[in-house]
């Protein structure tokens, strides 16, 4: 029997970050955390080994941190946890008890069983394993035609990278536009026009019916009767919580199939959190269920619960998803945080955009210099910002985490027009036509 104070049980991002987190705020406790995994994926960058980055070793989530903090790291598969005696059981039959408990278990790839032929050779997901990924990437090297089903970020990343490496990739979406959670029409449509001018082939306002071949994949079926020829289908249809383990222990799962966690991540079984993609989400803005599952989520989470395990405070606590997402497509960056004015409007508020179109640089004529584009959702009775999307270059991804800042602290219009900002021509966009606080004044001429 061996003993540790927190045991954390994945070690993904939330997994990862909760033990690091834990360790640090009590430095006195002894830390474990039990993964299945040698070694462990980036998450955000699992597309880009399959183009940009060629290798899955160029996408590994050290352990040099957690070495150096004294964190235990055990590789294994925890197959039981007794709540009562405050221990659990392993594959390799290893025996730990515990004081504090974190399910950190992820998510796995969503594979619908209602969707034909998805046992057929050549049908994939994008897991966040190694030895799978590794495969997959060897298996994919005597495929010419692949189909993506499914246009979500992952979906679209995937795609990118196979059509950089000579594939002749087609994206299946049953949404009018891709990207369509994430983004208003107009963005979206400019998302597609780039990623088409890139070679990829997009399929959109249709589903996969059935997915055809005997042994091997041959092709796809829509549900409109269409087939398009394949030697490889990419499934991206999002990921379902792993969270067995957790309701086998008696820990309560919602009706999405979450794990039930509070502000600080704490289950309904005393000294046992859950966070990550197994646990439960709400949205910042209505409260309402959320299936949003991100890694600056689960990181966020995980902090949470590792700073509240052994004493809550009151200021330490995670208020809810607020959906933070960015992408880029050749040169061109995406990002969208909170609601999209069409998911504001379709929830109930009454809303007002400001839209601004400038460049990045200052003046506009440097070699690097993007068209940035920045839209503002904000609520039209209290001026509050729902929402906010940017299309730019590599500085898009900061800025829309800027404006996830703004949410999270329910700032409004008025703040942003008295917001102080520091430039510099070869850095940011001018002072005098800066995007963020120019659709800012947009919106606000519509609010008077």
């Amino acid at each position: 029997m061996k003993k540790t104070d927190v045991l954390v049980i994945g070690g993904s991002a939330a997994g990862f970050v909760t033990a690091a987190t834990a360790k640090s705020n009590y430095p006195e406790k002894d830390v474990t955390i039990i993964r299945k995994e040698e070694i462990v994926m980036i998450p955000c960058g699992i597309p880009y080994v399959y183009g940009t980055s060629g290798s899955t070793d160029k996408n590994v989530l050290p352990d040099a941190g957690l070495n150096k903090l004294g964190v235990n790291i055990v590789i294994d598969e925890v197959v039981s946890v007794d709540k009562d005696s405050k221990k659990v059981k392993t594959k390799k039959g290893e025996e730990f008890e515990y004081d504090k408990l974190v399910f950190a278990t992820g998510s796995t790839p969503a594979v619908p069983k209602w969707l034909k032929g998805t046992e057929l050779e050549n049908v994939f997901t994008i897991p966040k394993n190694k030895v799978y990924l590794d495969e997959l990437m060897v298996k994919l090297k005597d495929c010419k035609k692949v189909v993506t089903v499914g246009a979500g970020f992952i979906g679209i990343e995937m795609s990118d990278e196979l059509n950089k490496i000579g594939k002749e990739v087609t994206v299946v979406e049953m949404l009018p536009h891709i990207l369509g959670l994430a983004f208003d029409e107009e963005l979206a449509v400019e998302a597609e026009e780039i990623l088409t001018s890139r070679g990829v082939k997009l399929v959109t306002g249709v589903g996969v019916k059935e997915i055809l071949g005997d042994a091997k994949v041959k092709g796809v079926m829509l549900n409109n009767g269409d087939i398009i020829d394949a030697d490889a289908v990419v499934l991206s249809m999002g990921y379902r919580p792993n969270v067995k383990l957790a309701e086998d222990t008696g820990v309560a799962i919602n009706e999405r199939g979450f794990i039930v966690a509070d502000q600080f991540r704490r289950t309904n079984i005393e000294d046992i959190f859950a966070v990550g993609d197994c646990s439960e989400k709400r949205d910042f803005i209505t409260g309402k269920l959320s299936g949003i599952m991100l890694a600056s989520t689960a990181c966020a989470e995980a902090r949470v619960a590792g700073m509240n395990l052994y004493g809550l405070s009151s200021v330490k606590t995670f208020p809810g998803t607020i959906g933070i997402y960015s992408t880029a497509i050749g040169e061109t960056a995406f990002g969208a945080a909170g609601l999209t004015e069409k998911q504001a409007e379709n929830k109930g508020f009454e809303v007002v955009t400001g839209s601004f179109t400038g460049m990045d640089r200052h003046p506009g004529n440097f070699e690097d210099a993007h068209k940035q584009m920045v839209k503002l959702i904000v609520s039209k009775d209290s001026g509050i910002i729902l929402g906010g999307e940017v299309i730019g270059g590599k500085t898009a991804g900061e800025l829309i985490n800027v404006i996830g800042f703004i949410i999270q602290n329910r700032m409004t219009i008025a703040d942003l027009l008295v917001a102080q900002i520091g430039t510099q021509p070869m850095l940011t966009a001018s002072p005098a036509a800066y995007p963020l606080i120019k659709a800012a004044e947009m919106a606000a001429k519509k609010l008077k």
